[in-house]
């Protein structure tokens, strides 16, 4: 199991980002959440196997259709022992 904490940054608000993600974790089987932040940025943390979690990290560098992706900055995280995927 690893952990990986993301913020994407550029248009990711109002796009159904945090949905899209939200879908792929649950057929990947990766736990989290993703939420916007108050400066426009996605925050997300994934958790799961690496193969799932490290999906879920490339995705956030493309994002959905309708997105346009400056930057995405990770760092690793300790497992916490999410259940499920949260959208907050």
């Amino acid at each position: 199991m690893i952990r990986r904490r993301v913020i994407v940054h550029g248009r990711v608000q109002g796009v159904f980002f945090r949905d899209t993600i939200r879908r792929r974790a649950e057929e990947l089987g990766v736990s989290g959440w993703a939420a916007n932040r108050p400066d426009g940025a996605l925050e997300a943390a994934f958790e799961g196997e690496p193969k799932g979690v490290e999906a879920l990290v490339e995705l956030c560098h493309r994002g959905p259709s309708r997105a346009e992706v400056e930057r995405v900055d990770v760092s690793e995280e300790e497992p916490a022992g999410e259940r499920g995927f949260r959208i907050l």
